[in-house]
């Protein structure tokens, strides 16, 4: 699937949530949607980003926005690491890639000279009639919780001075 570009219409997708409900995009519609992948549960860079999140969770729920957490990661791993580290974002599970490929981020990585197949740890803001508003790629995983916060903040002034 080619890359999704700011102003593409969202993919549509359904992923089961570690709290045993599950997330659909569409259904989302009429207010914003706060997507962030990252790789792995309960691995450094991993933890440090969704405590993050879950410290700003109110911040976006009070610009209006929903906000999901996406790894491969299994219900079972996602449900310990939300207990483990008193996580409050809700994260859904995609061991078979159905939204990390949709929204292009299953790629090849380079590690230490070492190239395979991974997810590119992204964020996606997706506005109230389902497009993509922002896509932020997160380079630093320290303050990009707060990256994508200022980036809802500026969207939701933006829409509404349109």
């Amino acid at each position: 699937m080619p890359a999704l570009k700011e102003g593409d219409p969202a993919p549509d997708f359904t992923l089961a949530l570690d709290d045993g409900t599950s997330f659909t995009l569409g259904e989302q519609r009429g207010r914003p949607v706060v997507l962030y992948f990252y790789p792995q549960d309960d691995t450094g860079g991993c933890t440090n980003e969704n405590q993050e999140f879950s410290e700003r969770k109110a911040a976006f729920e009070n610009l209006g926005a929903r906000l999901v957490g996406i790894s491969p990661d299994t219900i079972e791993s996602h449900t310990k690491f939300r207990r483990k580290y008193n996580l409050q974002v809700p994260l859904a599970s995609d061991p078979d890639h159905v939204a990390i490929e949709l929204f292009g981020l299953w790629q090849l990585k380079k590690l230490y000279g070492r190239e395979f197949l991974g997810l590119i740890r992204t964020s996606f803001i997706i506005d109230a009639e389902g497009t993509v508003a922002r896509i932020v790629r997160a380079t630093r995983i320290v303050g990009h919780a707060e990256k994508m916060l200022d980036a809802l903040t500026q969207h939701v002034a933006q829409r509404k001075s349109d």
